[in-house]
């Protein structure tokens, strides 16, 4: 946008990934896994949504849909009939991206999802501590501790949150992510005060997650639906915390709208 390249480019020795789909879980599952009618299924940390094959309809040069239905591969993790696709509508300053979980089954559908892009950090110049996160409304100045294996402690970390505007310093990611759970905002901005800054807003995504690796050149402004398994959750599928559960023939839809704008 605006002639910068703002997605992260794929690095093996860093991360090798740009802009996972996550899906049908968000975050880490205990011992890697899900419970269904008692039954144990493996679960890879944020899905398998991201290394699944997708088909691509209504193909055109400002919009494509890209749709996944389940198969046997994808009910050896998860035993569920769903449909999920993807839409991306790019327009002149803003690309947005509109996900849509229907359920064609009998029963309910317990999913998450959630968007994962990664962004080139710094992209207008300068150093990474001249970045912010601007919130759209104040937010807490804490976030859940990360335990062992990716999942959600009780335990909170302060964290330099001043109102609205977080500044990215390297100590905030040295342990783990800053999720910021039933955020009061829907839209933030990422970006360099007076030199250019990403604008996201989003619906359907209660949730932010901000994640990098310490060190590297990127950062990931995440919107989630659910989140990962707490300590101790030996529970069904059903239960997890934050898990949507789609009634027979019905449809989640999760929206967000990426723009980047001078400033």
């Amino acid at each position: 946008m605006a002639g910068r390249q703002l997605l992260w480019t794929p690095d093996p020795a860093v991360w090798d990934a740009v802009s996972p789909l996550l899906f049908p879980v968000v975050g880490w599952t205990r011992n890697s896994c899900v419970r269904v009618d008692s039954a144990i299924y493996p679960m890879p940390v944020h899905g398998f949504a991201s290394s699944a094959a997708f088909e691509a309809e209504q193909f055109c040069a400002e919009r494509v849909r890209f749709i996944l239905r389940d198969n046997g591969k994808t009910r050896s993790h998860y035993p569920f009939a769903f449909e999920l696709s993807v839409d991306y509508r790019l327009s002149e300053d803003a690309l947005a991206i509109e996900c849509r979980v229907h359920n064609p089954g009998q029963g309910a559908l317990p999913y998450s999802i959630g968007l994962h892009p990664g962004f080139a950090w710094p992209f207008c110049g300068g150093a990474r501590s001249d970045y912010r996160i601007l919130f759209e409304e104040t937010e807490a100045a804490h976030v859940p501790v990360i335990a062992d294996g990716g999942l959600f402690s009780q335990r909170r970390r302060e964290i330099s949150l001043k109102g609205r505007e977080l500044a990215l310093t390297p100590e905030l990611f040295a342990l783990e992510a800053l999720c910021f759970l039933n955020a009061r905002s829907s839209k933030l901005t990422f970006g360099r005060a007076g030199f250019g800054a990403l604008e996201i807003a989003t619906d359907g995504f209660p949730h932010w997650a901000l994640w990098t690796k310490p060190g590297a050149p990127f950062l990931c402004v995440e919107s989630w639906s659910g989140h990962g398994d707490p300590e101790g959750f030996e529970g069904e599928l059903v239960d997890k915390p934050s898990i949507t559960l789609l009634a027979p023939g019905a449809s989640g839809v999760h929206k967000a709208r990426f723009r980047f704008r001078l400033s």
